[in-house]
């Protein structure tokens, strides 16, 4: 039994009112929390910076589920890790090498995305968008900030075309194959 601390980074605009998002956060709690102890967070709740320094130094695991805006996170999201990921909790000034000072060694990140762009835009054709370029290497800069604070990143699920009404029945299968896959 492992502590999971599930966190929607969705925000609520009047294009994109996090439905997808919430629909996946919901599925991630049900599915784990009959094997797991689970912690939630919403940001577009609020939340109390000190009570997520106490999540994040309880969990095992934190999974973050939000959609992509503009190829990165929500900026929900990024307040909460600007507010959040504190010095002395979060990671601390050492003299060793740079990137290998996080006080969350011994944890484990996932993330759970929403895209609206399709699949096919990730293949392997450097002719594409991205370039070839996979999601997790699209998505770099969030990836270092969780080893920055010392947390291992586990495999990524993703959710392509959000925009234009996916199959959630199918993908919510997939999320269960996945989250089965890192936990059972």
């Amino acid at each position: 039994m492992k502590n999971i601390l599930v966190i929607n980074g969705a925000d609520n605009f009047s294009s994109a009112k996090g439905c997808l998002s919430q629909t996946i956060f919901e599925n991630i709690v049900e599915y784990l929390v009959s094997k797991n102890n689970i912690k939630t967070t919403s940001l577009a709740n609020g939340y109390i910076v000190a009570k997520e320094h106490d999540k994040y130094l309880w969990a095992d695991v934190i999974i973050f589920q939000f959609p992509i805006y503009w190829f990165s996170c929500p900026i929900g999201l990024q307040k909460y890790i600007e507010k959040v990921y504190e010095k002395n909790i979060f990671y601390s000034d050492c003299s060793c090498e740079y990137g290998s000072c996080g006080c969350l060694e011994g944890k484990e990140y996932m993330f759970s995305l929403t895209w609206s762009a399709p699949e096919k835009a990730f293949s392997a054709s450097k002719n594409t968008f991205f370039e070839g370029k996979n999601v997790d290497e699209i998505l770099i800069a969030l990836h270092k900030t969780q080893e920055y604070c010392g947390l291992k990143r586990l495999p990524t699920f993703s959710v392509f075309g959000a925009e234009k009404l996916p199959d959630v029945k199918k993908y919510i299968e997939q999320l269960q194959i996945h989250l089965n896959g890192i936990f059972n």
